[in-house]
């Protein structure tokens, strides 16, 4: 015990470290022990026998008598030595470092010890109490600190760029404090508290094992001791045997449970045998055949497994199946669908034509009955038969012509107020664009002000069935509106207003008045049409007001003789402005060959909008017109599919021939709707189809390149195109314009 005694003492002795103010350092012990408790007392009291020695002369000095002058000097040194609490806050991080410091001390040994702590250069310290820079020479006596008392102080540094305070170990990551207070029996029964300050060794904790979370594979370490592990004396001699090993020998018998035990029947001794088991021994398994066994085993799972991936697939199949063939069901019906709403379209254009494109498709219908009937009347019918029957026929014909054209009439006077509201609509319209933000601006002027109350007067002239005061109101703003301007217009349209309210005034009937009334509405409408009445309408007249652009923009007719605008002639790509206008070739069609061109417009509407998908940069589908796709489809491709030659123009469409160049009349191909979408897969035209096919294909592109070249706007996107496969291939030119061509339109612009 004495030898154990001796090692404790030596090992305290070790651990006590001297401070920059005079204390000792240290540990708190391993155990549990709260800091105020008695068993922590008495081991700071053995322990720190210079604490002791501070309170014994802190209790002498209590004792004596204040005005003894021989004891004043030794009393102001034993209070130097004493220690206070010093906390000083790291400017600007917020970090405090608590330390035990002598009173006596000057600010620059604790700047000192605290530049060590940091690792800074003393120079960059500066320490400031209540914002105030405190003098290196002061001591913590003069600043007002009593022994065992406290002092906050703050440090900044000043080169916080080179040399910031940051202390090397954040206050977070301890758990212990940096100084405690222990009570120290002085005698008497009395205690004095000291402040301690602990010492953090720089050395690591040894790792004594832990635990690991499986689930989140966080670590848990066992605590490491805080002090410093001991040091047994050397005895000159490594022992290694079974004492060094075992505390304590001890030898103790060992008795076996009842249950454990074996026991045989004997004389005297019955043992039961009810719950005893026989067993017999199994046959030997030689080491092939525990293989050969296993080998099955395996041979049945793997069978098992492969079942399943097998009835995976099958049902993978089986669904990719069913999907497409919903897919395919779902694109028929929306074929027949689309087939069914076409032929509703077109039986309701028969019935009820509307537009010149429904009388078109009359006319077309009119034109395939006489054909089948002139055709039925020539395979049956003969001589003068033949001739009654070709006169009826005729005359049918005629009756269906004249049937058609009072019809056309009809929807042509039907048609005209709709057009007129809807010119007049525009008129009144404000401006509008769009801002920056996307929303729409709309603005409002004077003339757009003026065109709305026009529209509004015209529409209430326009209303014959109104009451005889509110006609007679309504055409007395009309006068005040037109005496506005002084012409001959509104002079005619005043004596006609005149005229009407006489005649209302003298009793006669409103039906008599209806012609009166529409010359009216005419002269009106007249004077809404002049810029010089309607700023307004001058955007939207078909005549230009310039006289220089009316001469340069007008072209005769051949067939009507007849000098018309650009705009009343076919804006084909290959058509020619001098030839027919379009009043001019509807009547030879309705006349002669009765063609109907909305299919071809279906075609044409089709391709502009699968290729604006593809590449929104696509200009030749634009610059295509109905006409030079009739031709495309009808001399090029013969009006049917290039694979499965249908002949249901309704149903064909134009696609890419080499799907990564853009479209172009010598890069298409003509086929039906069910056969695009496989066509638009292949990737090799070439590879995917037959060489003759192939080469029929590119000898309509040959047809179709030399059409369209003649035209100086395509001839443009011609030269740009790579060189196709065949070897005589035609480079083409713009067309000029011929002399001849010039001398005979240069008379007719004269004229």
């Amino acid at each position: 015990m004495e030898d154990e005694e001796q090692e404790v003492t030596e090992e305290e002795e070790d651990t006590t470290n001297p401070q920059p103010g005079g204390g000792t350092a240290e540990r708190p012990p391993e155990d549990d022990t709260e800091p105020g408790s008695d068993e922590e007392e008495a081991r700071v009291d053995r322990s720190n026998p210079d604490v002791l020695e501070t309170v014994e002369e802190a209790e002498t000095q209590a004792d004596l008598p204040e005005d003894t002058e021989q004891l004043r000097e030794p009393q102001t040194e034993n209070i130097g030595n004493s220690t206070a609490t010093v906390k000083v806050v790291l400017v600007p991080e917020g970090h405090v470092m608590t330390v035990a410091f002598a009173i006596g001390l000057s600010v620059q040994e604790l700047k000192s010890h605290l530049a060590s702590e940091l690792r800074v250069p003393v120079e960059v310290l500066q320490v400031s109490l209540d914002s105030r820079v405190v003098e290196e020479r002061q001591s913590l006596m003069e600043l007002g600190v009593r022994p065992h008392g406290s002092i906050r102080m703050e440090m900044s540094s000043t080169d916080p760029t080179t040399h910031p305070l940051r202390p090397l170990r954040p206050p977070e990551h301890d758990n212990m404090p940096d100084v405690i207070t222990v009570r120290v029996p002085t005698g008497d029964g009395e205690f004095q508290e000291v402040v301690v300050e602990i010492e953090r060794p720089p050395h690591q904790k040894a790792f004594m094992g832990g635990y690991r979370h499986r689930l989140t594979g966080a670590e848990y370490h066992h605590a490491a001791v805080q002090t410093l592990p001991k040091r047994r004396p050397d005895r000159g001699v490594v022992v290694f045997s079974r004492d060094t090993q075992t505390v304590e020998l001890k030898s103790q018998a060992q008795q076996c449970p009842v249950n454990v035990s074996t026991q045989m029947t004997g004389i005297g001794c019955y043992v039961s045998c009810i719950n005893d088991k026989l067993v017999a021994p199994g046959n030997y398994i030689s080491a092939d055949e525990c293989h050969d066994r296993r080998l099955r085993a395996v041979i049945c799972l793997q069978s098992y497994a492969r079942r399943w991936l097998a009835r995976q697939e099958v049902e993978r199949l089986r669904r990719e199946r069913e999907r497409r063939l919903a897919w395919m069901e779902l694109q028929d019906r929306r074929r027949r669908e689309e087939r069914e709403e076409q032929l509703r379209d077109r039986r309701q254009r028969w019935m009820n034509p509307q537009r010149r494109e429904d009388f078109n498709l009359l006319y077309r219908a009119l034109e395939k009955w006489r054909c089948e009937e002139e055709q039925t009347i020539n395979s049956s019918l003969c001589g003068s038969e033949r001739k009654a029957a070709l006169c009826l026929l005729l005359e049918q014909e005629a009756q269906l012509i004249a049937t058609i054209g009072r019809h056309r009439i009809a929807v042509h006077n039907n048609n005209y107020d709709k057009t007129i509201r809807k010119f007049l609509d525009k008129c009144g319209a404000p401006h509008q664009w769009r801002a920056a933000d996307g929303r729409l601006i709309e603005m409002d002027t004077q003339h757009t002000i003026r065109a709305r109350e026009l529209r509004d007067l015209y529409a209430s002239v326009n209303e014959f069935t109104a009451a005889e005061e509110q006609r007679l109101h309504v055409l007395m703003t009309l006068k005040h509106t037109v005496k506005e301007h002084e012409c001959q217009l509104t002079r005619d349209i005043v004596d006609l207003i005149d005229r009407e309210v006489d005649l209302m005034t003298r009793g006669v009937k409103a039906a008599r008045l209806e012609g009166l009334r529409r010359r009216i509405c005419t002269l009106f409408l007249q004077y809404i049409k002049t810029p010089a009445f309607n700023p307004e309408v001058a955007k939207l007249l078909k005549v230009p007001q310039n006289p220089s652009k009316l001469r340069s923009d007008m072209f005769l007719c051949r067939s009507c003789h007849r000098y018309l605008r650009s705009s009343d002639f076919s804006s084909a790509a290959s058509a020619r402005l001098s030839a027919r206008c379009l009043d001019c070739a509807g009547l030879d069609n309705i006349a002669r060959s009765r063609d109907e061109f909305s299919c071809y417009k279906n075609i044409l509407k089709r391709l502009r909008a699968d290729e604006q998908q593809l590449n929104e940069d696509a200009k030749i589908p634009f610059l295509l017109q109905v006409e030079d796709l009739r031709y495309l489809v009808r001399v090029v491709w013969a009006s049917c599919s290039a694979l499965n030659a249908s002949t249901d123009l309704y149903n064909l469409v134009f696609v890419r021939w080499e799907r990564k160049r853009d479209w172009s009349p010598w890069n298409c191909i003509l086929l039906s709707k069910e056969e695009t979408s496989a066509h638009m897969e292949v990737q090799d035209v070439h590879k995917a189809y037959e060489a003759t096919f192939v080469r029929r294909i590119e000898h309509k592109h040959m047809l179709a390149r030399r059409h369209f070249s003649q035209i100086p706007v395509m001839a443009e996107y011609l030269d740009s195109q790579p060189s196709a496969a065949l070897g005589n291939q035609l480079v083409s030119k713009p067309v000029t314009m011929t002399a001849k061509h010039a001398a005979d339109t240069t008379p007719a612009l004269a004229r």
